[in-house]
């Protein structure tokens, strides 16, 4: 009977891929969750359906539906659009819809015809901010909107219309991430329907313009899935010149080449991050730099916000910590997380999955943050879709996430209120925070058992390596520490099918004989 160790030349050779063209992963077949919702619209896809002979297929469904979602997200807004955001203090968190969008219109001079970055905000109408706060793709969007709203009537009616053009933008970005979530597992299009599907993301769309960011990442990794790092590099360098998080994905990567021997490939794609973020910031930077630089200042200097664990301890304080020593301490606990996931990788007994450690580290980014907005769940959505395309776990997610939504605008409104005191008080609001934090660990917790234990990861369990990594999807390879160099106890086990890594095998002639 052969040995149940494994040598080192056989350690390092490369993982049989799956052809693109394996039969599509049904969630109905491996999804109780899936199977039991798929009820609503005639039952499971039997046996004998032929898929691909219809006009309806999964990326086109996936799209229909996250357009019709985000639809119903606007018509949730409607009570602000026609009152709530122009009358009443706090009516606009009673109703939770806000947005800063219809707010920033004047607040940032696009009613005035002012240019982002070069002229400076008036006081009494940026608050003091003196140059809008945000990254100059995001800038340039917000500006383009503005050109696209008329600048007539009274400013009310400018700023619905303002939102309205926005949110018309940020629903073309919504469907480029529903479709780009369909697509990068090519065996797995219907994951998709759980980023077209999920509340938070329909609730949180329109508050502010993350969207745009969270788009271009998502067809960053569409890319890379597909072996294109340049093109993930362009994508993602401007992801990164419109929000601050797509550049952490760079870290993973990291680890993920350095344990395949990819330096190529890699190279490839910071290098055009790098060209494509300067492009778009160097006009800027140089003719503008005050303004340019806003929005890192303001990151900086910004104090304790909501959504963070920092906020708890702040408000249970009789001596609250000072905005430097949250920044430096955030700082030492992300990098930390950082190095931790690069253990991890190098450790783990079969190598992570791209879409698993980029979810881990923007994750880790937001738990450690001073601040995490509730729009900021749409950072992740797309990543946990990838990394966990699980119905039950990713909905006992959302449901803490929905809960948190809620509990900061009904937190808002008590603090808005007066003596009235409508909605949630500090208390209350410390225990919403409290559990939208544990939801994204429990789901951090869940990817993390399924890069120790890949049998348990349900992409693997399907027949796939790394649909998500492009040249490292099957690669073999060439660096790892500890356990990793020796088959776990899990797999080398022969009782019963084996599991080579999520592939199941028939039992070999050897096992039989045991």
């Amino acid at each position: 009977m052969p040995s149940a160790e494994m040598t080192p030349a056989s350690m390092h050779e490369p993982e049989p891929v799956r052809p693109a063209t394996a039969e599509p992963v049904r969630p109905t077949s491996e999804d109780e969750i899936a199977r039991a919702g798929s009820e609503l619209i005639g039952g499971p896809l039997g046996r004998r359906a032929l898929p691909g002979t219809s006009w309806w297929t999964p990326v086109r469904v996936v799209l229909l539906v996250a357009i019709g979602m985000f639809a119903l997200g606007l018509v949730q807004k409607a009570p602000c659009y026609n009152s709530a955001w122009f009358f009443g203090a706090s009516s606009q968190y009673t109703h939770a819809c806000y947005s800063d969008i219809p707010h920033l219109y004047q607040g940032r001079g696009f009613a005035d015809h002012l240019v982002p970055y070069f002229d400076k905000l008036p006081d009494d109408m940026s608050g003091g901010m003196g140059y809008l706060e945000y990254p100059v793709l995001t800038g340039v969007f917000m500006e383009v909107a503005s050109w696209m709203t008329p600048h007539s009537g009274t400013i009310q009616h400018q700023e619905q219309w303002y939102w309205f053009v926005n949110a018309g933008m940020l629903m073309v970005c919504a469907a480029v991430i529903a479709v780009c979530a369909a697509r990068t597992h090519r065996r797995r299009p219907w994951d998709g329907l759980l980023v077209a599907l999920a509340p938070a993301f329909v609730l949180t769309a329109t508050i502010n313009w993350d969207l745009l960011a969270v788009a271009l990442t998502a067809a960053a990794m569409l890319m890379w899935s597909r072996s294109r790092p340049v093109a993930f590099g362009v994508l993602l360098g401007l992801a990164t010149a419109a929000k601050l998080y797509p550049a952490f994905l760079l870290a993973p990567l990291l680890v993920l080449c350095w344990r395949a021997g990819k330096w190529r490939e890699y190279a490839q794609a910071v290098g055009a991050t790098a060209i494509a973020w300067v492009l778009v910031n160097a006009p800027v930077m140089l003719f503008a730099f005050q303004g340019w630089s806003k929005f890192y200042t303001f990151s900086q200097e910004r104090g304790v916000d909501f959504g963070s664990f920092w906020l708890i301890w702040a408000q249970n304080s009789s001596n609250p910590p000072s905005t430097g020593f949250v920044n430096t301490a955030a700082l030492v606990l992300v990098v930390l997380c950082i190095l931790g996931i690069a253990v991890l990788t190098f450790t783990a007994p079969r190598r992570p999955r791209f879409a698993q450690l980029a979810f881990l580290v923007v994750a880790a980014f937001i738990l450690t943050n001073k601040v995490y907005s509730p729009q900021y769940v749409l950072w992740l959505v797309p990543l946990a879709v990838l990394a966990r395309p699980k119905w039950r776990d990713f909905l006992i997610w959302q449901a803490c996430e929905v809960a948190y939504f809620l509990g900061i605008w009904m937190y808002l409104a008590y603090t808005t209120s007066g003596d009235a005191h409508k909605g949630l008080p500090t208390h209350g609001y410390q225990w919403a925070i409290v559990l939208h934090l544990v939801g994204t660990l429990y789901l951090c917790v869940v990817v993390v058992r399924d890069i120790l234990m890949p049998e348990r990861d349900v992409v693997r369990r399907s027949g796939d390596d790394d649909p998500s990594g492009g040249v490292l999807d099957g690669a073999p390879d060439v660096f790892v520490l500890g356990a990793a160099a020796h088959p776990p106890r899990h797999a080398a086990h022969l009782e019963g099918p084996q599991v080579d890594w999520g592939r199941s095998l028939p039992p070999s002639p050897e096992s039989r004989s045991l």
